[in-house]
């Protein structure tokens, strides 16, 4: 079923101010979401079938994290490892256009997925690496990282393409929190922030420390 973009901004409400959210954007998301069921039906992109339930728990979370990323459009490199079914990194991308983004993923037919939808959004700056994050030859002032398997072994990637001055965006389960911290002492983290409508769900937030200084902004965008 096609939801209609008014009732996107209205379940989207929860994680963002819905006049935060321009028609534009809504409808971005809306042709997203068609792409997305079609799409499922092939490759298994998401276990959730509701329209509005994947709204809600893909796109709402992802758009949480993207408000406080970028709470004012800014210029920032973004790498989205194990990007999946494009969650949070394309939505980072909807809702800050300025973004440069990278997807990475290793699975050949969601690859080809998030290529399609790049394609059909007429999105720019944004590149699909059809292969492993261990494999990247590449940096980012953001990385982000959802619902990925062998997450410990992932954090090290993740935490290697991070460039000086740079944030580790973590949307994990509160359950997820020590290990994160334990796998990834170098980093000094922030209060985990409670995604709207989750029982457990949290951002987290890692940042590089420089000459003995954690730094909370970069030249050219802030963060939380």
């Amino acid at each position: 079923m096609t939801l209609h973009p008014d009732r996107i901004r209205e379940l989207l409400a929860p994680f963002v101010a819905s006049d935060a959210l321009s028609p534009s954007q809504a409808g971005s998301i809306r042709v997203y979401l068609d792409l997305l069921l079609k799409w499922n039906s092939k490759i298994n992109l998401t276990s959730v079938r509701d329209s509005e339930e994947i709204v809600v728990r893909h796109f709402g979370e992802s758009l949480f994290a993207a408000c406080q990323l970028f709470p004012e459009p800014a210029t920032a490199s973004v790498i989205d490892v194990g990007s999946g079914a494009g969650f949070p990194g394309i939505p980072i991308k909807i809702w800050n256009e300025s973004t440069n983004l990278t997807l990475v993923e290793s699975n050949g037919k969601k690859a080809t997925f998030l290529r399609e939808v790049v394609r059909v959004l007429n999105l720019g700056q944004v590149g699909v690496e059809s292969k492993r994050a261990e494999d990247l030859i590449a940096g980012a002032n953001v990385v982000t990282l959802r619902a990925v398997e062998s997450f410990g072994r992932v954090l090290l990637s993740a935490r290697r393409l991070l460039l000086p001055a740079a944030r580790l965006a973590l949307l994990i389960g509160e359950a997820q929190i020590d290990a994160a911290q334990s796998a990834l002492p170098d980093l000094k983290w922030r209060d985990p922030i409670k995604i709207p409508l989750s029982d457990n769900r949290v951002l987290f937030v890692g940042y590089c420390e420089v000459a003995g200084r954690t730094i909370d902004k970069c030249s050219t965008w802030n963060i939380l």
